[in-house]
């Protein structure tokens, strides 16, 4: 039996975890659940699986849910909060599900309390990887992918050393605007929010949805990849796969090429991340190659989708680099939605900020957060 605390149970990623829970009751207990401020929903899951403790953003709320729960459910509320859940005594390991930057402080504060955790936030990687990879070893913990593209590496990998691999390829749909014919470069100015939003593959929140449709997403799991597994950057491909039925490979050094394939449920890797090392019975996820017929591959339009090329170049420089990267694409995006800014202007953003900042090598937290408050603060002035 797993004990999970869920830091995130309301977003995508949270309500797939909790389906998984239900699936498995004999193998997954989630004993803590953090939610942003869908206190509704909290309350329901928390009624649901009967955790130890629960937590949510706002005061207020959480006197509500202080007031439903009375003495059987411990109520915890800001950041706070995320940092008690994550360091529940009774939890094996946590998963962060939390958009943004806010599940860093909670993934360190879990790894130092001797929880594995599995990430499915790209932000705490790509803003201090060196960090949490370093503290993980300390602490004699493991970091676990929750990503599809990931999971499907670790997968592949099976516990072979970096040095056996030629190249890591993370696949990626394209997003809705992959087709060239349909979405010249010069159409991307006139994309609306509700267009982006339709992605063709997956179901994901508003955030992560933008990002693939950028393809920051992909340049954003480059940097994460580089982190988890131990490789450097100039080692990590990205190959477009519109059918999203290869969720990534793992080329070694003989040539071989190791695929994960399965139909896009994200709670297979929820799952294997959850009940690792093992392999554990579920219909949920079904795949009929024969119906799919064809998987294509396909060249990544760097000149319609430069993010992949800003995300290699802060990879690979480092330092406070991809923070400042991770946030200035976080407030393009705001600006987006709030129509402040057209859709091909999200990476000119994040680029001006790049080559703005001064780059801190081998930074501290601390380092990496006045960084990640600079940038913000620097493509907010645009």
């Amino acid at each position: 039996m797993k004990r999970v605390v869920l830091l995130g149970s309301t977003g995508s990623i949270g309500t797939s975890t909790v389906k998984v829970a239900l699936d498995l009751p004999e193998k997954i207990r989630l004993v803590g659940l953090a939610a942003g401020n869908n206190v509704k929903l909290l309350t329901e899951q928390a009624r649901q699986h009967g955790p130890e403790a629960v937590s949510i953003i706002d005061l207020a709320q959480a006197t509500e849910l202080r007031e439903a729960f009375g003495d059987s459910i411990e109520v915890h509320h800001g950041s706070e909060g995320l940092i008690k859940l994550a360091t529940l005594p009774s939890a094996d390991i946590v998963l962060i599900a939390i958009v943004g930057t806010a599940g860093l402080q909670p993934a360190l504060a879990a790894i130092r309390a001797g929880k594995d955790i599995a990430v499915a936030s790209k932000e705490i990687l790509v803003m201090a990887g060196e960090i949490v990879m370093s503290e993980a070893r300390k602490h004699g913990v493991r970091v676990l992918a929750v990503d599809s593209e990931h999971s499907a590496i670790f997968q592949c990998l099976d516990g072979k050393p970096s040095s056996s691999v030629r190249n890591l390829w993370l696949t990626a749909s394209g997003g809705p605007f992959r087709n060239k014919t349909d979405w010249p470069k010069e159409s991307f100015r006139d994309i609306t929010v509700e267009r982006a939003l339709k992605h063709p593959s997956w179901v994901m929140g508003r955030k992560i949805t933008l990002d693939s449709a950028t393809l920051f997403n992909k340049g954003l799991e480059m940097i994460e990849a580089r982190w988890l597994f131990d490789i450097e950057m100039g080692r990590v491909q990205v190959v477009v796969h519109p059918q999203s039925m290869v969720h990534s490979m793992v080329e070694f050094i003989d040539g071989s090429i190791i695929a994960q394939l399965s139909t896009p449920d994200m709670c297979l890797p929820i799952q294997y991340a959850l009940t690792y090392p093992d392999r554990v019975l579920s219909a949920r996820v079904q795949t009929n190659l024969a119906m799919l017929g064809q998987l294509t591959f396909e060249e990544p339009d760097l000149d319609r989708f430069p993010a992949l090329k800003l995300a290699r170049r802060a990879g690979e420089v480092g330092g406070t680099l991809p923070a400042v990267m991770n946030a200035a694409n976080e407030v393009a995006v705001e600006a987006f939605c709030d129509k402040k800014i057209s859709f091909n202007q999200i990476p000119d953003v994040v680029g001006r900020s790049m080559d703005r900042h001064s780059v801190v090598e081998r930074p501290g937290l601390d380092q990496i957060l006045a960084a990640d408050a600079w940038a913000r603060a620097d493509a907010l002035a645009r």
